[in-house]
């Protein structure tokens, strides 16, 4: 670990704690050298997770996509930004819970469709039509009516 600001890499932690979701570690750190403070995060390095893709292609789990696709289905509702990672972090930590090395994306979109359910109902809607990939108005409807029988 360097200092963002001079690179030096002698460091003294000041204070750690653990972060809400009990998978990571905050630190504050001060640089030896120009003495400014800094944060930095520390979380468990777990063995990758790899997506099969509905056309069988393969690739790395990219929780990055999943919180890109729930901000899109978010916009313009009330939603904060905290919710939106705490949410992706709690579908990150069901798909790895898993325990499985290659998950189908169908998988990994159920778990992110049940979270959505609990975010926001516009918003868990959003996301079913294009993760359902929605042909015409009847698969709208059979959906919110799905979801209005739960």
């Amino acid at each position: 670990m360097k200092c963002p600001y001079c690179g030096e890499v002698n460091l003294k932690v000041i204070d750690s704690r653990p972060v809400e979701d009990n998978n990571s570690i905050r630190r504050r750190r001060q640089c030896v050298a120009c003495e400014k403070r800094f944060t930095t995060y520390e979380k468990v390095d777990t063995e990758a997770v790899t997506v099969i893709k509905k056309d069988k292609t393969r690739q790395l789990f990219d929780r990055s996509k999943i919180e890109h696709g729930i901000i899109q289905s978010c916009h313009k509702l009330p939603v904060s930004m905290s919710q939106i990672e705490r949410a992706v972090d709690e579908i990150e930590s069901k798909v790895y819970a898993l325990g499985m090395r290659e998950v189908p994306s169908s998988t990994i979109g159920e778990i992110v469709m049940d979270k959505m359910r609990e975010i926001d109902e516009v918003a868990y809607v959003r996301f079913a039509c294009i993760y359902r990939e929605f042909r015409d108005v009847n698969d709208f409807i059979t959906e919110l009516e799905r979801m209005l029988k739960k």
